[in-house]
């Protein structure tokens, strides 16, 4: 199944003032096929408008209906986003930022470091690292890893907010930094797209969302050691039966790792928006 966000028939509550006027609002999505917490929020924010008429979003609640880490496509969460009244908005030429780093989560298969391994009697079976092996393969666990999202939001004058621009930043959305990014080495930033709103007479109110992976070098994996990462390839392992001579067995063991490229890269220059 894919990924879905879909909104409920009993969504769209809209709290009027005296006056008629829109106070608040709010709306229901469900979101089926995620498993993490932390890509619901993403997928949550970036699926929802930043502004529903002249209100703003104000907040959006993820609550699990139904989780199973080993199978995303049975993952249902309901989603609630509110809208409120509009802060003044920043018309100056500086951008307001915002940062999240409450991690995400990933599947391993391999430790950093193996603290002990007991047996019932003689030698306990060396996996060099693998977690959770059988007789069919590595199982692995699913931790929380690092994961700094940020944001910046601008204030643009209308002439700058042109079809171009904004196919632009479409063209950009999934890419990874070729080059140095606000602090962050070349491979370290993940551009997740950007929402934009704009009333008339108005200036153009747009946040664009970025999610940062530190680059690593010299990462041991058993008796391997991979030269280097950038913070948004992917890093597999590959395990094969080896013989353990202390233990007299055949047990799986880590015998290559590899580094995929899984994102492109891109020029981030036309994102450092000059206001």
């Amino acid at each position: 199944m894919a990924i879905s966000f879909s909104e409920k028939y009993d969504s769209r509550t809209i709290t009027t003032g005296s006056d008629g006027a829109a106070e608040s609002a709010e709306f229901l999505y469900t979101l089926r096929g995620v498993a993490d917490d932390s890509s619901a929020r993403i997928l949550a924010g970036n699926s929802t408008a930043v502004a529903y008429g002249v209100l703003a979003r104000r907040s959006i609640t993820l609550e699990p209906v139904h989780i199973d880490i080993t199978n995303a496509d049975a993952c249902i969460w309901d989603v609630t986003v509110q809208y409120g009244a509009k802060d003044e908005p920043d018309t100056g030429n500086e951008p307001t930022f915002s940062f999240d780093t409450t991690g995400g989560t990933q599947h391993i298969t391999q430790s950093k470091q193996n603290i002990s391994k007991t047996a019932a009697s003689g030698a306990a079976p060396d996996f060099k690292g693998a977690i959770g092996v059988t007789s069919n393969g590595v199982e692995g666990v699913d931790i929380t890893v690092p994961v700094y999202a940020f944001t910046y939001t601008y204030y643009l004058e209308p002439e700058m907010v042109t079809q171009s621009f904004r196919a632009q930043i479409f063209n950009l959305t999934g890419k990874v930094n070729s080059g140095s990014f606000r602090g962050f080495a070349a491979g370290e930033v993940l551009f997740l797209g950007a929402t934009g709103s704009v009333r008339r007479g108005e200036k153009w109110e747009i946040t664009f969302r970025f999610a940062a992976s530190q680059n690593r070098t010299n990462i041991t994996i058993g008796d391997i050691t991979v030269p280097s990462k950038k913070g948004w390839e992917y890093l597999w392992v590959k395990y094969a039966e080896q013989e353990d001579e202390e233990a007299k067995t055949l047990v799986q063991q880590p015998v290559a790792a590899y580094v995929e490229r899984v994102y492109d890269e891109a020029d981030f220059s036309p994102l450092e928006i000059a206001v």
